[in-house]
């Protein structure tokens, strides 16, 4: 349970990080969690298809936080719209 809820802190913390980036709206904490995750799934297929694996807490969060721009860019490249 407490790993669950350290993973989500990172997530929202890695989230706004990329909401800064990308200059995105960062009010949203849900918003900010979800693409903390979705930046930690897009960067770790990303890495493991280049032959690149994280280890450790640092290492993980760079890796969401590129992931999540990596994510926000395909969609406003894809869609034309901002998230």
């Amino acid at each position: 349970m407490i790993k669950l809820l350290v993973s989500l802190v990172i997530g929202a913390c890695c989230g706004w990080l990329i909401t800064q980036l990308m200059k995105l709206d960062s009010s949203n904490m849900f918003f900010n969690c979800f693409l903390g995750i979705v930046g930690s799934l897009v960067g770790g297929l990303a890495a493991g298809l280049i032959g690149f694996s994280a280890h450790g807490l640092l290492a993980s969060a760079i890796l969401s936080v590129l992931g999540g721009c990596l994510f926000v860019w395909g969609y406003r490249r894809f869609t034309g719209k901002d998230l």
